[in-house]
C-alpha cells in the first residue's frame, strides 16, 4: 500500500511517516491482480510455464513434470467435484512431505474448497481436536497415519500411498486412493463454481498470540500476494536460469506450504522434497540434484556451520549459492561463521507468522543479512506500527513496542472465533504480532522479546497453556507453570515448574513421561524443577519472566 499522499513526509531511509506514525515498506510494491474471480491455483498455473520438472522425491528420484502436475491437479479437482465436494468445504491433509502434497492442496483450492493441514507428529487427541473444530468432509492421509484418524468415517478418507482403486485398510474397509483420483480423466469440474480472491483457501492452525490453537483463515488473495512477493525476491536469479530448491521444512507449516507447495512453482523452478528431515539426506540431495537454493531453519544452519569441514569433505555442495533462513533472527557469530565456512553461498533471512501467510519482513541480500540480529525490512506492500503495549500509542524510530502489521497477506481472521480475531486484528486490519520490536534508522526490524507466551522449538510454536492444562490433570500435581528454556540447537524447549501435592514424591522423569504420552514430540517437556509455589501477580497471571530468570541463572538447572 502506498503512503497516504505525496505530501506526507515519509523518511526514505527508515520508511517512517510522521503524520500517521506508520512505517512503509521500502521494497517495490507487489502487483496484485485486479481480477477478483481468481483462485490461487489458476494464478500459479498461468505463470509456471517455463519449467520442465516440478517435483522430485529426494529418496526415490520419482518426479512430476509440470505437465503431469497440472494434469494431476485437474484430475483430482474433477474427482473431488464428482464426489460432491463444493466451495467452502474443508478438506484435511495429514501427511509427511511428498510430491503429492501440493497436488492435493492445489486441487482442493482450485474448486474453492478449503485445505486444513496438521502435523503428522501430532497425537490422535490433538488431531481429533482439530477435526472437531474445522469439521472436514474428507481427509487425505497415508496408511501409516491412518490410525490417527480413527474417528473419521473410512468412506471419507483417501490414501495418498495406495495404488488400487479402493485400497483395503487393516479393518477391511475400503477407501479411495489419490492414485485412482489422479488416473481419472479430468472433466473440467474445477471450473464449475466461481472462486473469488476473498474466498477462504487455507485453514492452518496456529497458537497465535495466546495459548489455544486456532484456525487461521487465509484467502486466495492472501496466498496470491505471498506468491507474488516470494517470486519478487528471486526474480532476477530465476530469470537467469532454472533454479532447484530443496524442501527441508514441513509442508503442513505455513513456511513449507507458502514456498514449496505454491510460491516457488510460479517461477517454474524444480523442487526436491525430503519426506522428513535428515542431515545426511539433505546434504546428499544437494549434490545429487544440483540444488541451488536451500531454505531452512536456524538449528540446521547451526549444524552446517559446526560441521562445515567434515561436510565439505564428504558432500558436493558446489551447486549451492543461496541459503534462506527463517524462524528466528541470526546473530553476528552465526552469519559470519556461515559466510566464512561457505564463502560461495549467500544467506538471506525472513520473518513471518501463520497469520501473515508466512511473510512480514526479510533480508534480500547478504549485505542486509549482515545487519546482525535483524528480522529484515518490511516485505513488499507491508506496513507496520510499533505500538506501546500499555498506552496504545504508536512509536517512532528506535523505540521498542509491539509490532503491528498490515498488508495484502494478513489473514482474514480466526475460524469461528470472533473473540480471538478481535483481540488480534483491529477494525482497520492491523495484525498484533505479539512480538516486541523496534525499527531502526534504516528500516530494519529487530525482535527484542515476545509478548505472546509461546515457546519456539525449532520452527514449531508450543503454547505453555496447553502443557500447563495437561500437567494439572496429574493426580499428584497441585500447580504448574511452563516456560521457554534457551537451547543452542533448538532455540527453546519447554521446561516445567511443578508444585507437588502434599506427600507426593513425583519425579522429573515421571512428569516428562506423563506429558510425552499426550503430545507431539516437539511439545514434550525436557526439563522439570519442583517449587513450593508458582509466582503469580494479584490477578493470578503466572509471572513467567521471574521463572525464566530463575531457570537461566540457577547453576542447578
Amino acid at each position: 500500500m502506498a503512503p497516504p499522499s505525496p505530501a506526507a513526509a515519509v523518511d526514505p531511509r527508515s520508511g517512517f511517516c510522521k503524520s500517521n506514525s506508520i512505517f512503509y515498506s521500502k521494497r517495490k510494491p507487489i502487483p496484485l491482480s485486479p481480477n477478483d474471480s481468481l483462485d490461487v491455483t489458476t494464478f500459479i498455473s498461468s505463470h509456471a510455464h517455463r519449467g520442465r520438472i516440478a517435483f522430485i522425491d529426494a529418496a526415490t528420484g520419482r518426479h512430476l513434470t509440470y505437465s503431469q502436475l497440472w494434469r494431476a491437479v485437474d484430475s483430482v479437482a474433477s474427482s473431488l467435484s464428482d464426489m460432491g465436494i463444493r466451495k467452502g468445504h474443508v478438506i484435511l491433509l495429514l501427511s509427511p512431505n511428498s510430491i503429492f502434497f501440493p497436488v492435493v492442496c492445489l486441487a482442493v483450492m482450485s474448486i474453492g474448497a478449503i485445505i486444513t493441514t496438521t502435523n503428522p507428529l501430532n497425537t490422535t487427541r490433538e488431531i481429533t481436536k482439530q477435526v472437531a473444530d474445522s469439521k472436514p468432509v474428507l481427509a487425505f492421509t497415508t496408511r501409516e497415519l491412518l490410525p490417527k484418524l480413527a474417528g473419521f468415517a473410512s468412506n471419507n478418507i483417501s490414501l495418498m500411498d495406495g495404488a488400487d482403486q479402493a485400497a483395503k485398510t487393516r479393518s477391511s474397509k475400503k477407501v479411495l486412493t489419490l492414485a485412482a483420483m489422479m488416473n481419472r480423466p479430468p472433466t473440467g469440474g474445477r471450473y464449475r463454481e466461481t472462486v473469488n480472491q476473498n474466498d477462504t483457501a487455507t485453514l492452518l492452525y496456529s497458537s497465535g498470540t495466546t495459548g489455544a490453537s486456532k484456525g487461521v483463515v487465509s484467502s486466495h488473495r492472501n496466498l496470491i500476494a505471498t506468491v507474488v512477493t516470494i517470486l519478487g525476491r528471486f526474480a532476477a536469479q530465476v530469470q537467469e536460469e532454472e533454479q532447484t530448491f530443496l524442501c527441508t521444512v514441513p509442508m503442513f507449516h505455513i513456511y513449507g506450504l507458502a514456498t514449496f507447495a505454491t510460491g516457488f512453482l510460479t517461477s517454474g523452478s524444480t523442487i526436491v522434497i525430503l519426506s522428513k528431515f535428515d542431515m545426511h539426506d539433505m546434504l546428499a540431495a544437494i549434490g545429487k540434484y544440483k540444488v541451488t537454493y536451500l531454505p531452512l531453519v536456524p538449528p540446521i544452519l547451526v549444524a552446517l556451520v559446526n560441521g562445515a569441514d567434515q561436510i565439505k569433505a564428504k558432500y558436493d555442495l558446489s551447486s549451492l549459492h543461496l541459503v534462506l533462513c527463517g524462524g528466528a533472527p541470526l546473530g553476528k557469530e552465526m552469519v559470519e561463521g556461515f559466510v566464512e565456512k561457505f564463502p560461495a553461498v549467500s544467506i538471506l533471512q525472513g520473518y513471518g507468522l501463520t497469520e501473515s501467510t508466512g511473510l512480514g519482513a526479510s533480508t534480500d541480500t547478504l549485505e542486509e543479512s549482515r545487519r546482525y540480529g535483524t528480522a529484515g525490512m518490511l516485505s513488499s506492500s507491508m506496513e507496520a506500527k510499533i505500538v506501546d503495549p500499555d498506552s496504545g500509542q504508536a512509536l517512532t524510530v528506535n523505540k521498542t513496542g509491539e509490532l503491528w502489521l498490515k498488508g495484502p497477506t494478513i489473514m482474514k481472521g480466526y475460524f469461528c472465533n470472533n473473540d480471538a480475531t478481535a483481540s488480534t486484528l483491529d477494525t482497520e486490519g492491523w495484525l498484533r504480532t505479539g512480538d516486541l520490536c523496534y525499527i531502526d534508522d534504516d528500516g530494519f526490524i529487530f525482535v527484542v522479546d515476545r509478548l505472546k507466551e509461546l515457546i519456539k522449538y525449532k520452527a514449531f510454536q508450543v503454547p505453555p497453556a496447553e502443557l500447563e492444562a495437561l500437567l494439572l490433570t496429574h493426580p499428584q500435581i497441585a500447580d504448574a507453570a511452563v516456560i521457554p528454556f534457551p537451547d543452542e540447537k533448538v532455540g527453546q524447549f519447554p521446561m516445567a515448574y511443578v508444585v507437588r501435592k502434599a506427600g507426593s514424591n513425583l519425579s522429573e522423569t515421571a512428569v516428562m513421561d506423563f506429558i510425552a504420552k499426550q503430545v507431539a514430540p516437539y511439545k514434550r517437556i525436557r526439563k522439570v524443577a519442583f517449587i513450593a509455589s508458582v509466582p503469580k501477580n494479584p490477578s493470578g497471571k503466572i509471572l513467567r519472566k521471574d521463572l525464566i530468570q530463575l531457570a537461566t541463572s540457577s547453576s542447578k538447572l
